[in-house]
């Protein structure tokens, strides 16, 4: 039977809750703002209880105007994925034929009388794109970028008591193409409202950095900024308080009093001393708790808790990168924000999900591959202990596409990295920012030198303790290396062309060198893992993506690791057999040899074809049943694998030096192919293929067992069609509908299919090569819901899961 890889119930429920729980407190707190004398600083989510309205909307930004036919709901949103699909729309295969255009947002909403003595701000995570935010009329501001976050101020526009606000925001990419790849519409991250007192901690103003670091002690340097927006000078101290990844204290002190004039924004540093520390590292993403308190006295004005890793990071020379005294290779994916059927506005789960499957294939790094991620990916990589890549930009001034970032570069590049790095400078899973992505400026040094100087100058003064890198492209073409623009960069990255980067590195022994972007390929592989300088890789792609498919009727870039759903494709595996330590081996047929990508200009290329078609298939049911030889193709990171066709022997074969795949030219017979693998002689690890028959059967296999009522959390339901004997039939293609019970909803549908132009807001979907999948979310903290799937010729399926409040 073939397996289908899914997240073990029993492993990840509670972690998956705790994850859920963690974004729920940080970017989910109450919605209705407590009284201003119940502390320092209060933080409340602004998701719920917008209204949205598609295209333009004259006076929509004003107080008084009429939104009562607008559509109610709740942030965040991308209206681009509800499609529809259309071959006309201007974003192209770039944006996946998804619609593109002008979206605007209001909400109503009331402040307590109590809060007249505090500033009031509210934080964006990110507004796709080109955003205009007012309050009761006034205009706050423009932003155009819109992977950033940023804050505007609301103190001296805004009414309280009985009297009542409007926010509005319009956010436009109606100009297209604007991206490479499918950027989402409108507000599709988080928004808060910050209270404050008028002195408090600048945004992003509290900065933790771990100088030195040992198993037996560590240095923690606490770096505050605090701004007094008052009229008058007053007298402060500041209270920072450290726990420990279990919640007990580990340091608590007050700084000696100090005065700050009106207007005026005051700076500190204090270096903690910690005993035996819990490092963070990829097995033990050990968490510590910073709380920051601005203290007047005996009364508390400002607080702030930032959580933060002790560990020590860094690239050598000639060894490549270390972590806590440990020498290992960055085995890392490129990601790009989209979740499939969630568009842009991804709840976490998704993220978690897909981590949880990139880290059994023996992932532990992340490129955010060309834009800041959300903040609370970063807080997930944190949790789980992934190393990240923290990208900017995918152009200067120089454009790939006519309405892109090029247009705003540079009035707003400095100004956004600057932002992003502060947002992002506390995340311990952060080891490395990227200026850019194969930035078609490079050729021109005489104009790309003092762009990339003037980048890394504002790289390093947000954040001292990381490094700089970028994906170079073609250096040795455009001389990146001879004419200094490389040395620019604090560790020199590269897209593809391993050996190039390795000749630059013994060009010049002390350049510190990681491939930026990397093919799937053996020939990619091995000059890592041969030589100590190359620090690691990051592959194109993790996950397949929508968009980046250059015509119709492909919608989606199938170089992922990952199908778009998340479940692995046939290739994941060998680099399983490269990049895990856990025993494996795996069986494909392989029906031709790879092909590279293709584009619409080259010549043979099928416009109704994937651009990569598919040479491998995990299934012993060919379409051929005649007598015929298979090449079956074995991967495996274990000393033998021996072949078995109707449980006989095939051979066994050992291992090969240069980790190629174990190969078998196999005739043709119905029935079983199984693979068993041993280290010194004992089985640790098998894999079989079962021939399917006629579809019968619908079988359905859920991620989580239970999920909570918060916009975050999502159960995934793999749905299989089998033959009678349950297993999957790889031709399968049937619409399979859904009906729910319960206090849950079907919150999307997919399936792998990069063709498909079916809607992801629906309660049907066609099986792709046997299966699909259901999304479900829940709408209570309590009671069972449950979930049928039916599709005529086929017996029907149900699957009951939990719905549990988080407290």
């Amino acid at each position: 039977m073939r397996k289908i890889v899914t997240v073990m119930l029993s492993t990840c429920l509670l972690a998956g809750l705790a994850s859920i729980r963690a974004a729920a407190s940080k970017y989910s707190s109450p919605a209705t703002p407590p009284p201003a004398a119940s502390r320092a600083r209060i933080v409340s989510t602004f998701d719920a209880g917008w209204l949205f309205h598609k295209g333009d909307a004259t006076a929509a930004n004003q107080l008084d105007f009429n939104d009562t036919a607008w559509r109610k709901l709740d942030l965040p949103h991308d209206w681009s994925i509800e499609g529809p699909f259309d071959a006309k729309n201007t974003t192209g295969g770039a944006g996946g034929f998804l619609p593109s255009g002008i979206g605007w947002y209001r909400k109503h909403f009331n402040l307590p009388a109590s809060y007249k003595d505090r500033r009031l701000f509210m934080d964006f995570d990110g507004v796709m794109a080109n955003s205009d935010v007012w309050i009761n009329g006034f205009h706050l501001g423009k932003r155009p970028y819109g992977y950033v976050s940023f804050r505007y101020e609301l103190t001296e526009h805004v009414k309280f008591g009985n009297e009542q606000n409007v926010i509005a925001v319009r956010a436009d990419n109606s100009e297209q193409p604007a991206s490479r790849w499918y950027t989402g519409a409108g507000i599709y991250r988080h928004v808060r409202l910050v209270a404050t007192n008028s002195v408090h901690i600048t945004q992003w103003g509290t900065f933790v950095t771990t100088p030195q670091v040992s198993a037996d002690k560590a240095t923690v340097r606490v770096q505050n900024e605090v701004i007094n927006q008052s009229s008058a000078p007053r007298t402060l101290s500041i209270q920072t308080t450290v726990l420990d990844p279990n919640g007990r204290l580990v340091h608590e002190e007050e700084a000696k009093t100090l005065s700050i004039a009106p207007g005026a924004t005051l700076k500190l540093s204090q270096d903690i001393f910690v005993k035996d520390p819990q490092r963070w590292d990829l097995d033990h993403p050990n968490l510590y708790r910073l709380v920051v308190r601005v203290r007047d006295g005996k009364n508390t004005l400002d607080d702030e808790t930032v959580t933060f890793g002790i560990r020590d990071a860094h690239f050598e020379a000639d060894t490549g990168f270390w972590l806590n005294g440990k020498n290992f290779k960055i085995k890392g994916v490129c990601l790009h924000h989209d979740g499939s059927a969630f568009g842009a506005a991804v709840p976490l789960r998704v993220w978690e999900r897909r981590l949880e499957i990139l880290r059994d294939l023996g992932v532990n790094a992340i490129r955010t591959a060309h834009n800041p991620p959300a903040p609370e990916f970063l807080d997930l990589c944190d949790r789980m202990g992934f190393l990240v890549m923290d990208e900017l930009f995918d152009c200067w001034t120089v454009a790939k596409n006519p309405y892109d970032y090029h247009l705003y570069f540079k009035e707003w590049s400095n100004i956004d990295a600057r932002d992003t790095v502060r947002r992002d400078r506390n995340h311990p899973s952060v080891i490395v920012y990227s200026a850019g992505n194969e930035i078609h400026d490079t050729p021109r040094h005489d104009i790309a030198k003092p762009i990339l100087a003037s980048l890394v100058a504002t790289f390093h003064e947000a954040d001292p303790s990381r490094p700089v890198s970028q994906g170079l492209f073609r250096p040795n073409v455009s001389h990146d290396y001879d004419n200094g623009l490389a040395d620019l960069l604090d560790v020199v990255g590269q897209n593809y062309r391993e050996n190039e980067i390795l000749a630059a590195h013994k060009q010049k022994p002390t350049r510190k060198i990681l491939g930026t972007e990397n093919g799937h390929d053996r020939s990619a592989w091995l000059p890592m893992r041969d030589n100590p300088p190359y620090a690691g890789q990051f592959l194109w792609s993790g996950i397949d993506y929508l968009g980046e498919s250059r015509q119709w009727p492909t919608v989606a870039y199938n170089s992922g690791l990952l199908y778009r759903t998340g479940a692995p494709r046939p290739l994941a595996f060998e680099r399983q057999s490269w990049w895990s330590d856990r025993p494996m081996v795996y069986v494909a047929r392989r029906t031709a040899p790879t092909p590279k990508p293709m584009l619409g200009t080259d010549p043979g290329y099928d416009p109704t074809a994937e651009r990569r078609p598919q040479v491998l298939f995990s299934d012993w049911t060919p379409l051929n049943t005649e007598p015929h030889y298979e090449n079956v193709e074995v991967y495996s990171n274990c000393e033998q694998v021996e072949l078995f066709l109707n449980d006989k022997s095939l051979g066994e074969q050992s291992r090969p030096a240069d980790d190629s795949p174990r190969n078998w030219n196999v005739p043709f017979e119905i029935g079983t192919l199984k693979a068993v693998a041993k280290n010194n002689g004992r089985v640790v690890a098998s894999y079989e293929l079962r021939t399917a028959g006629k579809p019968a059967q619908i079988l359905l296999a859920v991620d989580r067992n239970a999920i909570a009522p918060v916009w975050d959390d999502v159960a995934y339901v793999t749905v299989t069609v089998a033959d009678e004997n349950g297993v999957l039939v790889p031709t399968a293609g049937d619409l399979i509908s859904f009906s729910i019970k319960g206090p849950g909803v079907i919150a999307a549908v997919d399936s792998s299919n990069n063709n498909s132009h079916e809607s992801f807001q629906a309660t049907a979907r066609k099986a792709y090569q046997g299966s699909c999948f259901a999304m479900l979310k829940a709408t209570a903290g309590k009671g069972r819901i449950t979930l049928t799937a039916s599709s005529p010729g086929l017996k029907s399926s149900s699957i009951t899961i939990s719905a549990v409040a988080i407290r």
